[in-house]
């Protein structure tokens, strides 16, 4: 008898358990904790800092000593390709040599399309091609204000301060001549 009793007790206090386990995952609705909202400046320099804008934007860089008071201000150092001479400019928003003049707009279509305010074509040792197809457009406003184009130097002129060489792609990577229609 005292089996049974002992067994109906312990099958009532099971029960019991497991009626309140199921009443407590079931009842009272828990919600998520909110996300705060991502300063969009913030998330911009957080983004400019992992994809190494600073790398080629800030003067020193090049050296090993970067000059963090003229953070993105442009690169003392040019690259020399077919393109001519490239340096990376300055990404700062001042009007006279920075990129003050863009719009946030212009600069997220620039760094989707390769394409600046004036139509010309972002060089090719900008990596925009690159970002163009892994940047949300939250993410791309964020950094609107960092990655913008280079300052070129045309083909032919003689660089100024130090540079980088870039030989001509080989002859199986340069694309053929347009096909010229024939004349009648």
């Amino acid at each position: 008898m005292d089996r049974m009793r002992l067994g109906v007790t312990l099958l009532l206090a099971g029960a019991v358990v497991a009626s309140l386990s199921v009443q407590s995952c079931s009842s009272g609705k828990t919600e998520a904790a909110p996300v705060a909202a991502v300063d969009p400046v913030v998330r911009g320099r957080y983004l400019v800092t992992i994809m190494s804008c600073n790398d080629c934007h800030t003067p020193g860089s090049f050296y090993g000593a970067p000059d963090t008071t003229r953070r993105l201000s442009g690169s003392e150092i040019g690259w020399v390709g077919p393109w001519g001479v490239v340096h990376a400019r300055n990404l700062t928003p001042d009007t006279a040599t920075g990129i003050g003049k863009w719009t946030k707009e212009q600069i997220v279509h620039a760094l989707r399309s390769g394409n600046t305010p004036d139509g010309s074509q972002l060089a090719p040792i900008m990596p925009w091609m690159n970002y163009a197809s892994i940047l949300d457009e939250n993410d791309a406003m964020a950094i609107a204000s960092y990655l913008k184009n280079l300052d070129r130097q045309p083909p032919g002129q003689k660089p100024v301060g130090a540079t980088v060489g870039f030989p001509p792609p080989p002859a199986w990577d340069v694309p053929p001549p347009p096909k010229q229609a024939s004349a009648k």
